[in-house]
Formats: structure tokens, sequence, C-alpha cells
């Protein structure tokens, strides 16, 4: 595994909350958008252990909807305890930020 995926890895789940944040998305779709934001590594089978463990936690909730086209689809919305799970995740992510910066800036 290179240095980029260990480093998603870690910050994967706050992703897929925070697309999840400004709307309900189906599997595929959360894909893209993390695709079209340049998150081209991510896989979208490696998206699906991370909601269910999401699930599991009770951060988000998937309700199946009709699709305009093909079978049902799984559509996942934050819960309560998803929305302080994403602001956890800002808190720390703007902490992490501004250390790299400033270290950055030391050399």
């Amino acid at each position: 595994m290179d240095n980029q995926s260990q480093l998603l890895k870690g910050i994967l789940e706050g992703c897929i909350l925070l697309v999840i944040s400004r709307k309900e998305v189906y599997g595929y779709e959360l894909s893209e958008r993390l695709h079209q934001a340049g998150l081209t590594m991510v896989k979208e089978g490696s998206i699906y252990p991370v909601l269910a463990r999401m699930q599991k936690l009770k951060w988000i909730k998937g309700t199946m909807k009709p699709s305009p086209s093909g079978p049902n689809r799984k559509y996942y919305k934050l819960t309560s305890e998803g929305k302080e799970a994403l602001k956890q995740f800002e808190e720390n992510w703007d902490d992490i930020i501004g250390a790299v910066s400033q270290l950055k800036g030391e050399m």
C-alpha cells in the first residue's frame, strides 16, 4: 500500500460523512462524488465496508429506495450520531491542517 493510500485510509470516514451530510447518496453516487473531489484512488468496492461499519456505529442510516433505472438503491443519510462524528472529524482535521501548515512554514 502506498503512502497516499495509508493517509486516505485514516480520513475516508470523514470524507464520506462530509458527502452524506450534504445530500442522501447511494454507494455508486458517493464514489463518483469522492472521485470528482480528486480522491480518485478510492475504489467503489472499498466504500461499502466503510459504509457498513458506519451503520454499525449508527453514524448513518441506509434506506432502500426505487431507482429510476434498474433495481432499488440503498441511500445513506446522517444520523444525529453521524452529525456529531462529522463535527469531531472537522475539528480534528482543522487541528491537523494547522499543525502541518505550521511545520511546513518552519522548513
